[in-house]
């Protein structure tokens, strides 16, 4: 299906052996709310959805580091830390084209020691791709935790801090979120006449009765679910955009601030020059955070990776809610392939929200085998 020489395969899974990941092979069915939950709005309208005989929705797997993660938590005698890989198909619905999509990739939980383990991934990923054959591919890095501890910087009610970082990684609607705050008339929601009148309307409402209200209004219309949101969910969500309305426009320092930092781009070499004079511009304590970023640096250098190698873009971001901080993807160097050849980062918090007793640091990485195959081709 993929075009690519099993023997290949084979050596890269072998790779991944050898460098500790155990392989697995996570169920192809999985509970649709997991991924209703936590993988972000892209991958939710994707999704191919059923349901079983006891009536729990479930869906085809569309990838695979929650059920790589699920797979751990199940098993009884796992312990940490852990690593694992996968080679098999996901499923998410497309346009053109088939909705099953071969991947393999890999997973670590729990290593401590985070800036090598986010080396070792990204190290990683690169000898699978020249075990395919694949040796001048762009990488390409962005880091969360950074402009998460830009945004607790800022004077920005709670709700705004919240739904910007939820936004980060979708640079148009981020873009257009922040141009909102920053007085500008326009925003993803102003086209919407009839729904900003209902938020104005449940603007400084109070909270139980506007909640109250909401789901009353979906009873009367029949609806029971959105997407796998409850009533209660959906009503969650309104009472949220009403808060961002009411505290939208007048914080055009904190725009300035965010557009200026969104608009960084370097080598991984001069990356963390152009980071610290931006936080002294700004007078921003981002000394924490920095130094993890430039503590990453040195250990791919030490993996062989040269930082001037690596792009660095202040808005990377990638599009599963679940990443939490630093993020890469892998790109072909010839422009005929278009996407990520790999995609990855760090999830610390997912394995929590599955069930785990305790936080787990983790980093992953997914291999696009179709995509794969065309590059080797051109």
């Amino acid at each position: 299906m993929n075009g690519l020489d099993p023997a290949k395969i084979d050596a890269v899974l072998a790779l991944f052996e050898a460098a500790g990941h155990a392989l697995v092979s996570p169920p192809i069915l999985q509970p649709a709310d997991v991924f209703l939950d936590l993988t972000g709005e892209d991958i939710r309208r994707r999704l191919f959805l059923t349901s079983g005989t006891d009536g729990v929705d479930l869906c085809l797997r569309p990838d695979f580091t929650i059920p790589v993660c699920r797979h751990h938590l199940a098993d009884a005698k796992a312990k940490l830390p852990a690593a694992y890989c996968y080679n098999g198909p996901v499923f998410r619905q497309r346009q053109d084209g088939l909705g099953e999509i071969p991947q393999l990739g890999a997973e670590s939980l729990g290593r401590s020691d985070t800036a090598e383990a986010d080396a070792d991934l990204l190290a990683l990923s690169v000898k699978a791709l020249e075990t395919f054959g694949l040796k001048d591919s762009l990488i390409r890095i962005g880091d969360e935790t950074i402009f998460a501890a830009i945004l607790e910087g800022l004077d920005l009610p709670t709700v705004w801090r919240r739904r910007l970082r939820d936004l980060f990684g979708e640079t148009d609607r981020l873009n257009a979120a922040i141009g909102r705050m920053a007085g500008s008339a326009a925003s993803e929601d102003d086209s919407r006449d009839v729904r900003l009148g209902f938020l104005s309307a449940l603007e400084g409402a109070d909270p139980e009765a506007a909640h109250a209200v909401v789901e009353d209004l979906l009873s009367i219309a029949g609806i029971s679910a959105v997407g796998g949101r409850t009533p209660s969910e959906i009503a969650d969500r309104f009472l949220e955009q009403a808060a961002l309305a009411s505290g939208a426009r007048g914080h055009d320092k904190a725009a300035e601030t965010l557009t200026a930092y969104l608009s960084l781009k370097a080598d991984g070499a001069a990356a963390p020059g152009a980071l610290r004079d931006f936080a002294r511009d700004f007078s921003l304590g981002l000394d924490t955070p920095l130094a993890a970023f430039e503590q990453r640096l040195s250990a791919l250098a030490a993996k062989g990776i040269d930082p001037s190698r690596l792009s660095f873009a202040a808005d990377f971001g990638r599009r599963l809610d679940y990443y939490s901080g630093f993020v890469f993807e892998i790109h072909a160097a010839s422009t005929k392939v278009e996407g990520a050849l790999v995609g990855g980062g760090r999830y610390d918090k997912l394995v929590t929200l599955l069930g785990a007793e305790q936080d787990v640091p983790a980093i992953g990485f997914s291999m696009w085998l179709d995509r794969i195959a065309a590059s080797v081709d051109a």
